[in-house]
């Protein structure tokens, strides 16, 4: 927990979706928590997303993959960062 909470970023790595398909990336947690609202960066199979008070950003997207596709295995709401080209 010190280290999530002291650190200047956090980076998560995961698979995007559960094994049955059901999106990871969710608005709340339901598991007991180490570290709040630490995470910056959240590295998946599918893209890398951003993480702000504001929402969530995607940074890149693996290829093949469009926007919408990502969006309909996500849980939140995802923006598209201005330098990524949809």
């Amino acid at each position: 927990m010190d280290l999530a909470i002291g650190a200047k970023k956090t980076f998560v790595m995961m698979e995007h979706c559960t094994k049955e398909g059901a999106a990871k990336i969710v608005e709340a947690c339901t598991y007991p928590l180490t570290g709040i609202a630490c995470v910056s960066r959240i590295y998946t199979d599918l893209a890398v997303i951003d993480v702000f008070p504001e929402g969530f950003v995607v940074v890149d997207i693996v290829d093949g993959l469009s926007f919408d596709e990502l969006q309909s295995r996500t849980r939140v709401t995802l923006r598209c960062a201005p330098s990524m080209s949809r």
